[in-house]
């Protein structure tokens, strides 16, 4: 299996593997990266879009960032969570949605008592995980 990109210091990508929940032969391999606050898994990279099932643990958040080649849509499927977007505080939970523009300062954190899941939809030029600038970090990241 490819390692992919290099990722920054302290995070690290598993292979995980899952069977269905009726016992069916086959394992499907996806990697996920594994982050100080969660992890997430890629389910599609396209030229035109990327899309990611993230989970956030209970009590964390992700750093204060935004960028420069993407805009962000975000769906929350499994538990709560507070959005910061340029400043503005945005509650949200299971079934409820928030587009991110390009450019925007963001941030997502879970706030239930157990982890928070939402979909990430990713539209515009470039994908890569370099396309981040960080104005403010729980985990020492630039």
């Amino acid at each position: 299996m490819s390692q992919g990109p290099l990722l920054p210091e302290g995070e690290e990508r598993v292979a995980a593997k899952r069977g269905s929940k009726e016992g069916e032969e086959g394992i499907t391999v996806s990697d996920e990266s594994v982050r100080p606050w969660g992890h997430y898994d890629v389910l599609s990279d396209m030229p035109d879009h990327k899309v990611k099932r993230i989970v956030v643990k209970p009590g964390m958040r992700l750093s204060y960032q935004r960028h420069q080649k993407r805009s962000e849509h975000w769906y929350v499927v499994k538990g709560e969570a507070l959005v910061t977007l340029d400043g503005k505080d945005i509650p949200l939970k299971k079934g409820q949605a928030v587009d991110i523009p390009r450019c925007s300062w963001h941030r997502i954190a879970s706030t239930g008592k157990s982890e928070m899941a939402f979909i990430e939809v990713q539209t515009g030029d470039y994908f890569g995980e370099d396309d981040i600038e960080r104005q403010q970090d729980d985990f020492g990241r630039k």
